[in-house]
């Protein structure tokens, strides 16, 4: 018997789901929309339907490239193009950039001179702009016609449609979905209920007792009167003006604008009813002309045309944003069978409906959704004043120019390691991750850049671009890393405690490599899907026979064990990272400085690489982990947070004879790639093989069985394998995400970069084809450079590992 599956929301998402479900072979599938069928009253039923599918993620970018084809297929897209103008010095800095990702994602791109931006798009003032970046398979999505297209192909399998018909209560029994209610009494049972519901969303899924983290927020749309410019009815691409928060598209001889400069409003869904009483539907707010001014005076200067029209209609259209601009996608954890698509725009709507739909009856999508899944936000940021001024600041951001390392200003100070006043007493500049507040260098360590620099260390110059949100002491404190000794702050690290008597079990089920051996023990694994995706990297230390410290990536492997979790009670998991607290001592210099404090022999005999040990240093109680991402002699040491400041404390004395430093994340990464340590989330994900990843290492395949094992038996070799670059030119700068030519044609991108101070040169991981190998030339586009760079074995420094294993 086949899954029952009620769908609530009819608009651009709803359908596509019902589509691509049934397509897959499920065709109990009811569609419920509290609007009329298709113009149901929802985001979909204005969407100006502009897509572009250039995206810093690969993920939102290969979502809209689907939905490109699909539209396209259905004959409900015309690809008019995409065009989007610089008219400072940044933002054309910035096109280089989105032409670099766009690359790297294979979408067809071109930078353009102001005489062709204007060839293309005639209303243009030359003297405006400084350029162009053209995507010429962009282009307008007809949004209606798209739902009712593939509602009929999805009625044609068997799926029923139904408008007027909302949902008001999800029926439940025993921990499962079992139906939905109407509000005319109707009930339809189901085995899965998605909500692709939109702006209504969030409030649907209090009523399950779910946060669904989206804010809806008003945005200006208009509509010009006749442009006589355009009475021959020209066929303009799409165009943008980030630079003043605008974008526009053709009506035929008239233009529609669209507005993210106005002041934030985010609407109060308990009112919206009432506030849109006179709108022809409740995603359209009055429109705010006077907010609208600076809009239509920026848009006439640009387009000079403009002023011989005015603004003749106008609405503030209602559209979902979160607090990071990803979609909200995956599954009720305590109530089996609920599912969410929320906060899907038109121009990733059937990307991502199809890979709800895999993840929904195949196990398991294709393609990585880790950053749009449901269960991807730490606590705190679960909250509701957190949502709402993130959500709100994402709109604000909508076109901003954001660097990768230019993190939220607010809120921050949520989530403080013990050792944050002693960072801040040496002028630690932080990172925020996670909530996090993370040291990224210190100022206390200037100092070190010129007695390193005396000592013929290279501290390259940096462009402004690169330059931001950067210091030149990360360089020292990596240097002084690999020839003294640091101190790195590892309590944001994620630590679970798995223990019970069924623990060791369902460790070895969980994982790829084989956990359990003998307390004392620490493994490196990973998790993996059930195709052989890597879904994540752990460090599993056995304490005791039915006690494991686990070290993770964040709140989706704890998602992923408790979903996993035998039912007899045999196995009990508890996240302890904000109980705890690590501090990494690593360099030369480690065992110097430890040692004195600790009674039990630390020696590389007694205390060998990958052990755990359960000691004290001085009167602390502390966990150590012979273990290093930096590549360097030393131990992560943890203790509970009430004892954190005194351990650091502690090691900063002993360290001080050893010169020892504190050291940032910046150093922190350069030195984990110099080392060939792999960062999940950036460098590998699902969508990639532990072999293609270079982590075979970590995998048993003379395990009786552990989850993916079946679908790595089974598996060809990926086309691309993860590969180490080292530049050529000493001032190379990288930053991720820049496209790699091999032999003149781009053939895969950068996933992560770090300026190496033991070598001088940049190091780089690139997915790459696995035909090219060690040694082999290759060429990185960064903005408006190009850079030489050769493929190198790992690790590219300490290759025999003597340095980890003093």
């Amino acid at each position: 018997m086949q899954p029952r599956v009620v769908i609530i929301g009819a608009g651009i998402v709803g359908t596509a789901l019902a589509d691509e479900i049934t397509g897959l072979g499920w065709t109990d599938v009811t569609v419920t929309d509290r609007g009329p069928l298709f113009r149901t009253g929802g985001s979909t039923s204005h969407a100006p339907g502009l897509v572009f599918q250039t995206n810093g993620s690969k993920t939102m970018a290969e979502l809209a490239r689907y939905t490109v084809e699909k539209f396209t297929e259905l004959e409900a897209f015309d690809a008019v193009g995409g065009l989007e103008v610089a008219t400072t010095p940044q933002r054309w800095r910035e096109l280089h950039r989105r032409h670099g990702w766009a690359k790297s994602w294979a979408i067809e791109s071109r930078l353009l001179s102001p005489e062709e931006c204007v060839a293309l798009h005639p209303l243009l003032d030359i003297e405006r702009i400084l350029g162009g970046f053209h995507t010429p398979t962009d282009g307008l999505a007809l949004a209606l016609t798209a739902a009712e297209k593939q509602a009929a192909r999805a009625a044609e399998r068997g799926a029923q449609f139904l408008g007027y018909c909302e949902v008001v209560e999800v029926l439940r029994n025993d921990g499962r979905v079992t139906g939905v209610r109407t509000a005319d009494g109707q009930e339809f049972p189901a085995d899965i209920v998605i909500s692709a519901a939109g702006f209504w969303g969030a409030e649907l899924g209090r009523r399950v007792g779910l946060t669904v983290p989206l804010v809806p927020m008003a945005h200006q749309f208009a509509k010009t009167g006749p442009v006589p410019a355009l009475d021959g009815g020209e066929r303009l691409p799409m165009l943008r003006h980030q630079d003043a928060d605008l974008y526009y598209r053709t009506y035929g001889d008239r233009i529609g604008i669209g507005y993210y400069g106005h002041e934030p409003r985010p609407i109060e869904m308990e009112n919206l009813l009432r506030d849109t009483a006179d709108e022809p539907m409740p995603s359209m707010l009055p429109f705010t002309e006077s907010e609208f001014e600076p809009a239509w005076a920026e848009s006439t200067h640009l387009l000079p045309a403009l002023g011989d029209s005015k603004v003749e209609e106008g609405f503030d259209g209602i559209f979902s944003f979160t607090p990071d601009g990803f979609p909200v996608l995956g599954e009720h954890r305590e109530l089996a069978g609920f599912w969410v698509a929320e906060a899907v725009w038109v121009t990733h709507s059937a990307g991502v409906a199809r890979a709800v739909a895999q993840w929904i009856v195949q196990g398991a999508p294709e393609i990585d959704l880790h950053e749009a899944d449901l269960y991807r936000f730490e606590e705190a940021a679960r909250s509701p004043e957190f949502i709402r001024r993130t959500s709100v600041q994402a709109f604000v951001e909508v076109y901003d120019i954001i660097h990768p390392h230019q993190y939220r200003a607010e809120p921050r100070n949520v989530r403080t390691s013990p050792f944050h006043a002693r960072q801040c007493e040496m002028g630690a500049f932080f990172f925020e991750g996670a909530l996090w507040e993370r040291p990224a260098w210190f100022e206390s360590n200037a100092g070190l850049v010129g007695e390193l620099a005396a000592e013929g260390v290279d501290f390259p110059e940096r462009d402004d671009w690169s330059g931001s949100f950067y210091s030149p002491i990360s360089i020292a404190e990596a240097r002084w890393t690999r020839s003294h000794v640091a101190m790195y702050d590892m309590t944001p690290l994620t630590r679970y405690e798995i223990s019970g008597r069924g623990a060791a079990a369902f460790l070895q089920e969980m994982t790829s490599n084989d956990v359990g051996r003998k307390p004392g023990a620490v493994t490196y694994t990973l998790l993996l899907d059930q195709n052989g995706g890597v879904r994540s990297d752990l460090t599993v230390a056995r304490l005791e026979d039915q006690l494991f410290q686990v070290g993770a990536n964040g709140p989706l492997d704890f998602d992923w064990f408790t979903r996993h979790l035998p039912g007899d009670g045999s196995v009990t998991i508890r996240d302890i990272t904000g109980g705890t607290c690590c501090v990494g001592v690593w360099g030369p210099q480690a065992r110097n400085v430890v040692q004195p404090l600790c009674a039990d022999d630390l020696s590389h005999k007694a205390f060998g690489y990958f052990k755990a040990l359960r000691t004290h240093l001085g009167s602390i109680p502390v966990t150590m982990l012979r273990v290093s991402y930096v590549g360097e002699l030393g131990w992560e040491i943890y203790t509970t947070a009430e004892h954190g400041a005194a351990l650091w404390d502690l090691l900063w004395e002993a360290g001080r004879e050893h010169r020892a430093i504190a050291a940032g994340r910046i150093a922190f990464n350069s030195l984990r790639l110099e080392k060939g340590y792999r960062s999940w989330g950036t460098d590998v994900t699902i969508e990639h093989t532990p072999e293609a990843a270079g982590l075979g290492f970590a995998v048993r395949m003379n395990k009786p069985s552990f989850i993916g094992k079946r679908a790595l038996e089974s598996a060809a070799p990926q086309e691309k394998t993860l590969r180490s670059l080292v530049c050529d030119d000493p001032q190379a700068v990288l930053l991720g995400k820049e496209p790699v030519s091999v032999h003149g044609s781009v053939a895969g991108y950068v996933t992560s970069a770090g300026y190496s101070a033991t070598i001088g040169r940049t190091i780089a991981y690139a997915w790459l084809p696995s035909t090219v190998q060690p040694g082999d030339p290759v060429e990185i586009d960064y903005l408006t450079h190009t850079f030489t760079a050769r493929v190198n074995t790992e690790p590219v420094v300490d290759p025999d590992m003597s340095l980890i294993r003093r």
